[in-house]
């Protein structure tokens, strides 16, 4: 069965693209979000197998989000999605939690290799 995908970033285009990639790869994305107040909302309505975080967004950022997603399910499968030169946060996301992460531009290899093991954890 496909591992359902909830997308969160602020960027459409951003969405746009991952959702592309996740359904051309045998992925269901059951919800896209904008920001991390979003993304709470609609991991609870929806309750996928899996979260592709945006680091940088605004109201709620991956990071704050990710702690705030941990707390609705300890086992959260969440990947982060960061730009060049955000490795620190990279490394608090993955110390709060994060499973993997995947750099923008997104590379198709990259982001089915990520959310597939991720996804079979």
């Amino acid at each position: 069965m496909a591992k359902s995908v909830l997308v969160v970033d602020d960027a459409a285009f951003m969405r746009m693209m991952l959702k592309d990639i996740l359904t051309k790869n045998g992925f269901e994305v059951v919800g896209e979000a904008v920001d991390g107040g979003d993304a709470l909302k609609k991991y609870e309505a929806l309750k996928p197998d899996l979260v592709t975080l945006d680091i940088t967004m605004p109201e709620m950022d991956g990071i704050t989000a990710l702690k705030e997603l941990k707390k609705m399910n300890p086992d959260i499968k969440a990947v982060m999605c960061s730009a060049m030169g955000q490795q620190s946060m990279v490394i608090e996301a993955i110390q709060n939690g994060a499973k993997d992460f995947i750099v923008k531009p997104f590379q198709a290899e990259r982001v089915v290799e990520a959310l597939t093991k991720v996804g079979n954890m």
